[in-house]
């Protein structure tokens, strides 16, 4: 009776960690977004091509992670010639740094939908350790039957800590680009489909 007793207890205890649920970042509903100032005003972007990988614990949130890849090169400022110059050495170099990636070591639940996601955002080769903030946005079933997470969140960077130092001094004083990069990212995940299912 007791080694029955132990081993049922073993099984409750891990049983929180098989409860993960696979969630697949999908590209067509979700976005990455920049900002930056150029002189007087702020110049926004997107990038195009990204993907993300969530496992997610309902009942123990701080045993979920999350992946999340983006292409360098699919950066669009709606400006030819300035997204090439963005894809260059003075600020992606995304020949040798094709890749912006973020992957989270912690999470912790705060009030509500909110929760502090800390994890290593790694650009231009460059790794930095941030926390973000990181909204809930629920969970629904689409019209044909498809299980989905939503998710957001916004954060300033500074472009010179990745290595992003090129600027222009201007006639009348101050610089042409600002240091600051507003992101902001919203995501909605489908639930992956267990290989029975398909």
């Amino acid at each position: 009776m007791r080694d029955r007793t132990f081993v049922a207890a073993f099984v409750l205890a891990a049983s929180p960690a098989l409860a993960a649920e696979t969630y697949l970042v999908d590209k067509g509903h979700s976005e990455a977004t920049f900002q930056v100032r150029h002189l007087v005003t702020k110049v926004r972007g997107h990038f195009t091509d990204f993907e993300g990988t969530i496992q997610l614990d309902r009942a123990r949130p701080e045993g979920s992670s999350v992946e999340f890849v983006v292409r360098a090169a699919s950066l669009d400022s709606d400006n030819a010639d300035r997204d090439k110059h963005l894809r260059s050495p003075d600020f992606f170099d995304v020949e040798k740094h094709p890749e912006i990636r973020f992957q989270s070591s912690k999470i912790v639940a705060q009030s509500g939908d909110l929760y502090q996601v800390t994890g290593t955002l790694t650009i231009r080769g460059v790794p930095k350790e941030l926390t973000l903030a990181v909204s809930f946005l629920g969970f629904v079933k689409d019209p044909w039957g498809n299980e989905k997470a939503g998710f957001e969140t916004q954060l300033t960077l500074n472009r010179k800590d990745f290595g992003m130092v090129w600027n222009k001094a201007l006639d009348s004083g101050g610089w042409l680009l600002g240091d600051d990069v507003y992101i902001g990212v919203n995501i909605e995940a489908n639930k992956k489909k267990d290989a029975a299912s398909d």
